[in-house]
């Protein structure tokens, strides 16, 4: 049966596949509590394929320092399900890959344990020269499965918003203005004395 979280995650995917269109960006991914879901829905998608660099999947406390070298002291905070640790492994994944845009994403899905919010995820989403972009949902228990696939569609839509903000603003190496493309020949402005 198909869920409406999942019908979700395929407008999500096309909205994503439309706005990576006629670009060379790539993506990573460094997801916790969907464990490789994300990258998944990338790679299974013709037209996002070609735009995954990498994904990592970092469930386990240890791995997030062992892998993305996350902070130890942020990873023991709140279980390792808080915003500033979200934003690091995005960052980790960027550096330690070729992609231009790097999402993360950290959660309880459930069920219940201690004290745990089941349902809060953590969004982040970075590039390079940007401020990130970020979301924090409380789903509550709805259900693991559920709250897995609504994690997976949020970042999809966090990772096309910043897409469109980059090919918006696109930057040549070192950050200076790309190119000129006129038809099919690049015209590169002269370097100022």
């Amino acid at each position: 049966m198909v869920t409406p979280f999942r019908r979700e995650i395929e407008h999500r995917s096309r909205e994503l596949a439309a706005a990576l269109a006629g670009s060379n960006l790539r993506l990573a991914t460094a997801e916790s509590c969907t464990g490789g879901l994300l990258a998944a829905r990338l790679a299974g998608e013709p037209r996002l394929g070609p735009h995954l660099d990498r994904g990592f999947i970092v469930y386990s406390p240890q791995s997030k320092i062992d892998v993305l070298g996350a902070d130890p002291a942020a990873v023991a905070c709140s279980d390792a399900v808080n915003m500033p640790l979200t934003e690091a492994l995005a960052r980790g994944a960027l550096a330690r890959s070729c992609a231009d845009i790097a999402v993360a994403i950290t959660g309880f899905c459930g069920p219940q344990q201690e004290q745990e919010e089941v349902g809060l995820v953590h969004i982040a989403c970075v590039r390079d020269n940007a401020p990130p972009a970020t979301a924090t949902y409380h789903y509550g228990d709805i259900g693991r499965e559920h709250v897995l696939e609504r994690a997976t569609a949020a970042a999809l839509a966090l990772a096309t918003r910043m897409v469109r903000e980059r090919r918006a603003t696109p930057t040549g190496p070192r950050g200076e203005p790309p190119p000129q493309e006129q038809g099919a020949t690049l015209v590169v402005p002269p370097a100022r004395s």
